[in-house]
């Protein structure tokens, strides 16, 4: 291999702030409740971090494991554990306890650095694990102050752009969770990446709605540095914080599942009219309803949707806006908004693999499966060669998400592979129902799943979330889907309630059928108001009614109706032509970057009101 004089430099996203200490050296860098830090101050605290592990026995190369919500301490554990030589692994604040010793203990880790709101939960999982080492943060002690205190800076400086960066654990819905490897060279360019698409720059504030453990915040620690922006702390996601800071900080930027703009959009704390400034929101999961969408727009928020995995860094794609695009009617704007889009920047172009292994025709309405790769798709699965080897096809990565083509080169999610329900051999987008419902002036949100039916093997049902003061009857809502979509894909479920305060919650009455079971519960009361566990109850309570070992999510139900997408284990795969066991993409993220659907239906933050929720 040739050398040369004068590089190339190996590529690191904690360069970033090597440079913004020169550049924004006395500009502010983070506010973290009362505290507020520059830039040069927050690199002396990283480099202290970095010495302070170091002095706890930490090597290059060993892993370090962080236990914290959205706070000055997450930013600087970005910087500073690799600032160490070593390997960040950023935990999910809501896994359990078992769930996270799992984690730290296959990562290895040395190291466990847990905020002192979570210490207790920190030091439960000491018990399960050998040689760990654990330091608070916060608190009356404060130890994680009193180690940057006495500690000398550090700064390894990387030799291999293509080094481990970053462990992120999926979230483990099919087995054990697997550990997603991220390179320095991954993050620096996809970091890059979410600077130029999002609009980032010195002028902008960016609030911490997304939580840093979820694929390193989709590698904004780094691209907020990368342009001298200041970062927002958030501890807790919660509409009437959220908008506080936007108020109060002048909020720019921000990145937040649909459920959380839900949030924002209904309640009193949106009254107050909308943001001074355009705040650039950048959203993943579901795609956002036009509704909701025009909601967002009336606030002064302008929406972008994205779509990737915790395999490829967050975003690998994004629905990039085009200007001709500005004179269409709201509802064709939404509808493109809609879409999860194309390539960013650093990513390599998309492809919809059909199930004859050919991409699929760019109609809008062939469907195959997403596949992906380039710099900023993961090194692999961490001490876990097979699934690595399983998660590929032919130098692309699986993701295992159902799409179409458009002509214009933009990709529409339909659905993950294994959430497509099949009534009578016809296959239902579960994304296309919640957008045809979601489309009613009535309804705040839906969340469709699959229904065991003796007749047909599933039908659609469908959880409902009804705006506050709003009523709508069950035909009108079937009609109103029937008038958007294919009539055979609306809810074949009886709608049953009121949308008033009195609606009181009762338990489903199931059919012998099983397709006429109906079930409302009243979330809008003196004492609860609405909140995020709203259809988690409906749910439970819907499950309450079930017999012990009927006790799955509706898609799950039936399956032994059809054949399932995926082979069993060892079975033969005729999308494939080769032996392989079944899987599912892997995402850590409660606020849903990845567009997979999780049972009890999506959760979300919602305004006080008498509003009914149920299945159909």
């Amino acid at each position: 291999m040739p050398v040369f004089p004068f590089g190339p430099v190996p590529l690191t996203p904690t360069a970033f702030l090597s440079r913004a200490r020169v550049v924004h050296r006395d500009r502010s860098a983070l506010v973290d409740g009362e505290v507020r830090r520059t830039y040069e101050e927050l690199a002396q605290r990283c480099e202290r971090l970095a010495g302070a592990l170091a002095g706890l026995g930490v090597a290059p190369g060993d892993r370090v494991s962080l236990l914290a919500p959205n706070t000055g301490v997450a930013l600087e554990a970005h910087y500073g554990v690799p600032w160490a030589g070593a390997v960040l692994n950023a935990l999910n604040t809501r896994l359990s306890a078992s769930e996270l010793a799992y984690i730290v203990g296959h990562a290895g880790s040395k190291v466990l650095l847990v905020d002192d709101d979570l210490a207790d939960l920190g030091r439960s999982l000491l018990a399960e694990l050998d040689d760990v080492r654990l330091v608070v943060a916060g608190g009356q002690d404060d130890e994680y102050e009193g180690l940057l205190a006495s500690a000398a800076p550090l700064h390894v400086p990387v030799e291999d752009e293509l080094s481990l960066l970053s462990i992120n654990y999926t979230s483990g819905t099919t087995g054990r969770p697997k550990g997603v490897m991220y390179s320095h060279r991954g993050a620096y360019l996809q970091a890059l990446a979410m600077a130029a698409q999002t609009g980032l720059s010195a002028r902008s504030t960016y609030l911490w709605t997304l939580p840093m453990f979820h694929c390193n915040g989709w590698c904004f620690p780094w691209a907020v540095t990368a342009v001298g922006a200041e970062h927002v702390a958030l501890r807790k996601v919660d509409p009437e914080r959220i908008w506080q800071a936007i108020r109060q900080e002048g909020v720019t930027n921000l990145c937040a599942a649909p459920t959380v703009l839900t949030g924002l959009a209904n309640g009193p704390w949106a009254d107050a009219g909308p943001a001074e400034r355009v705040v650039a929101v950048a959203t993943g999961g579901a795609p956002p309803s036009p509704a909701l969408l025009a909601r967002m727009a009336e606030l002064n928020f302008d929406v972008t949707h994205l779509y990737g995995l915790t395999e490829s860094y967050g975003p690998a794609a994004l629905c990039e806006w085009k200007p001709e695009w500005d004179d269409l009617d709201a509802a064709e704007q939404s509808r493109l908004k809609a879409r999860q889009g194309v390539a960013n920047l650093v990513s390599q172009p998309l492809r919809v693999l059909g199930s004859n292994d050919q991409d699929v025709p760019t109609d809008g309405e062939s469907v195959g499966e997403v596949l992906l790769r380039g710099n900023n798709v993961m090194l692999g699965y961490y001490r876990d060669e097979p699934a690595t080897r399983e998660a590929e096809h032919e130098g692309w990565f699986r993701t295992g998400d159902v799409a179409v083509m458009h002509p214009d080169g933009y990709i529409e999610l339909r659905d993950r592979s294994k959430d497509v329900i099949i009534s009578g051999g016809e296959n239902i987008a579960s994304i296309e129902v919640e957008q045809a419902l979601d489309s009613h002036p009535a309804v705040l949100e839906s969340a469709v799943v699959a229904e065991p039916d003796e007749k047909w093997g599933e039908v659609v049902a469908a959880f409902v979330a009804l705006r506050p003061g709003q009523s709508v009857t069950e035909q009108e809502l079937i009609e109103h889907v029937r008038s958007r979509i294919a009539r055979f894909k609306a809810p074949k479920r009886r709608l049953s309630g009121c949308a008033s305060a009195s609606c009181q919650r009762r338990a489903p009455a199931r059919s012998k059928s099983s397709c006429c079971a109906t079930s409302w519960a009243q979330v809008g009361t003196a004492d609860r108001p609405a909140s995020t566990a709203v259809l988690e109850d409906v749910w439970k309570a819907w499950l309450g009614e079930r017999s012990e070992g009927d006790r799955r999510a509706p898609s799950q139900l039936g399956s032994a109706t059809r054949p399932p997408l995926d082979p069993a284990p060892g079975a033969s795969s005729r999308r494939r032509g080769r032996t392989r066991q079944p899987r599912s993409s892997s995402c850590s993220a409660s606020v849903g970057c990845c567009g997979r659907r999780t049972y009890p239906p999506r959760q979300s933050a919602r305004s006080p009101g008498n509003a009914c929720y149920g299945p159909w």
